[in-house]
């Protein structure tokens, strides 16, 4: 690829030397730098290639080394990655040791707030202004939201402080009317109402009239936008939402236009009172596939030589267990916060659509909305990402567990993620939710455990429980003698019955002892016990107590924490049965795993083979010893 522009200039300080036409050439060169990195790492494609006009502009107005810039998720940061010294390492976005896919302060000192997930950037920015108040400093604080994060509970809770707090924050409301999935609900219509409404043209029209050959940064600027604030304010009928929170309201602009954004970011720097910018853009933009397919190209995956074609996802292979068993129970209702595609539920919407209820990224609406459904006879089925769901754990607590309501939740990408990291990685679900009396626990090794474990929930149980399942794919059978028959309800299934070591895990660790198993047999001439839990709450005690009396030495690995993790709860126990016995637990340690591919993250953890093996080894040479 020709780099005419982008070779050129080193970071954005030398866009101030670029005329208008140059900065629309630059921002095609830029385009196509995330398309071919992104479709080949993987990462938010579309939404970075939407906003490349806007951080453009953005950063010809503002100085991110001293102006605070905040991007709400981060999915459409690329372009300021790119601008603010990342360009040469771009390419190793969302790798080993690169750079990351969103926002991060230990990267860079342009980056001034960790995200990853919706809604944070407003309460963030207004923290941050606040502090520039009362430490009597001079920049500017930009928050950076999309149109669905700024319908999030928390973006409210801060959009309804800020005219109280009396600090002046810049909004920049990016409106390319999707999210992952198009949004949901009255925001999105009143959004829409506001961009389409032709008095719009009227209030650029006034912006540009008042200010017109006056010094930008002088006092007569503030006053005429103080005018203008009024004036505008009576072309929209009835008043929009933002203006009646005490928020001045300027848009919507056209987002890929650089000259008009640069006009309006100027004038808001100028404007001594807080201002949400309305901006339109196009979510793909500058590349067919993404434009003509905002959702299937929101997020891509990096190239995987190996995959199959045919391989199916756990999020698939849950997503068609619940549509089997909908077909025959018509209280079975599926939910999910934003997450209609990643969750694989398009399926279950078109056989069900009104069964399928998207409550956009509203995670703690999305747990008490199911227990009123549940409350009111249906049988709701959740589908939410494990680090989601950490945004709802009260509701799940209190509205859910403790009402013993039968809301079942799917939990997808439980453990480590991936290239996402540390935003996105599922380790807490363990540690926190095993704690919620009341609350049924499960993690399956293979569909097979998969089917048997939500037909049960939902046909014969009525508690509350959750089905964790990790990111990647779903085995059919694993470690089976008879494919056909899953093993006893809540009991703890003996995969290979062996002598003095036993290896237990669950989920996404069966894989990884039973691949031990073997090599501690090739090498130290011992055949393991390996027993996968299946059920995490409750435990099957009995079980366990029979196997630690056995065997000289455990080895547990989970994929979570191991503070909080079952290895730190059976620990006390299985010495109660068994004082000699010799105890090991491989988990995550207290650390933020970061981005690169699964593999990567769990050998850096130490959840391989190899570890399991070298433990084994050293018990056996300390027993010598």
């Amino acid at each position: 690829m020709s780099l005419n522009y982008l070779g050129k200039i080193k970071d954005y300080r030398d866009l101030r030397h670029l005329k208008h036409i140059e900065k629309s050439r630059l921002c095609n060169e830029i385009r196509q730098m995330i398309i071919d990195v992104a479709t080949e790492n993987g990462g938010h494609l579309a939404s970075s290639l939407g906003t490349v006009e806007l951080t453009v502009a953005l950063l010809s107005v503002y100085d991110p080394l001293e102006d605070k810039i905040v991007f709400d998720v981060g999915h459409q940061c690329y372009t300021y990655k790119i601008l603010t010294g990342r360009k040469d390492r771009f390419s190793t976005l969302r790798q080993w040791e690169g750079i990351s896919g969103f926002p991060k302060r230990e990267e860079s000192s342009c980056d001034h707030f960790n995200t990853g997930h919706a809604g944070t950037s407003i309460s963030a920015a207004t923290g941050y202004a606040k502090s520039r108040d009362l430490l009597r400093q001079k920049h500017e604080v930009i928050a950076v939201v999309g149109d669905s994060s700024i319908s999030n509970g928390m973006s409210f809770e801060a959009l309804n402080q800020i005219d109280e707090l009396k600090t002046k924050v810049i909004i920049i409301l990016n409106d390319n009317k999707m999210s992952i999935n198009v949004p949901i609900g009255g925001l999105a219509k009143h959004l829409s109402h506001l961009s389409t409404n032709p008095s719009y043209r009227r209030a650029k029209e006034a912006i540009k009239s008042l200010c017109e050959g006056l010094p930008l940064g002088s006092a007569l600027v503030a006053e005429a936008l103080k005018k203008m604030k009024y004036q505008v304010k009576t072309m929209f009928q009835p008043i929009n939402i933002f203006e009646a929170l005490g928020i001045n309201y300027w848009g919507p602009f056209n987002g890929h236009n650089i000259e008009e954004l640069e006009e309006v970011f100027k004038l808001a720097k100028a404007f001594d009172e807080s201002v949400l910018i309305h901006v339109i853009t196009q979510k793909g933009k500058g590349y067919v596939p993404a434009e003509e397919n905002p959702t299937k190209y929101h997020g891509v995956s990096a190239k995987k030589p190996n995959s199959s074609a045919n391989s199916l996802s756990w999020s698939k292979a849950s997503a068609q267990c619940v549509e089997k068993l909908a077909e025959k129970d018509d209280r079975i209702i599926c939910l999910t916060a934003a997450m209609e595609e990643g969750c694989n539920l398009t399926g279950f919407k078109k056989k069900f659509p009104g069964r399928f209820f998207d409550v956009g990224i509203a995670e703690e609406h999305l747990l008490t909305y199911a227990a009123g459904l549940a409350a009111g006879g249906l049988r709701p089925v959740v589908f939410i990402y494990s680090t989601f769901l950490q945004r709802a754990a009260d509701q799940l607590y209190h509205d859910i567990a403790m009402q013993r309501l039968p809301v079942l939740i799917a939990l997808d990408r439980s453990g480590l993620v991936g290239e996402d990291g540390e935003t996105h990685h599922g380790l807490l679900d363990i540690s926190w939710y095993k704690s919620v009396p009341g609350l049924f626990i499960a993690s399956p090794r293979d569909v097979i455990d998969l089917e048997y474990i939500f037909a049960n929930l939902i046909e014969h149980s009525a508690l509350p429980a959750i089905i964790r399942y990790p990111k990647g794919e779903a085995p059919f059978s694993l470690g089976r003698r008879d494919e056909d028959q899953p093993f006893e309800w809540i009991r703890s299934e003996i995969l290979r019955q062996g002598e003095e070591v036993l290896l237990i895990g669950y989920g996404g660790t069966i894989p990884i002892l039973l691949e031990s198993c073997d090599k501690i047999n090739n090498l130290l001439h011992i055949n393991p016990t390996v027993v996968d839990l299946r059920f995490i709450k409750p435990l099957d005690l009995e079980t366990l107590e029979r196997l630690f009396s056995a065997h000289s030495c455990v080895v547990i690995a989970e994929e979570t924490y191991s503070i909080g993790g079952i290895g730190e709860q059976l620990s006390k126990f299985a010495h109660e049965v068994n004082k000699g016995l010799d105890w090991i637990h491989i988990a995550i340690p207290d650390i933020y795993v970061p981005q690169g591919t699964r593999d990567e993250q769990l050998r850096y953890v130490g959840l391989s083979s190899d570890e399991v093996v070298k433990r084994v080894s050293e018990h056996f040479e300390r027993a010598i010893g």
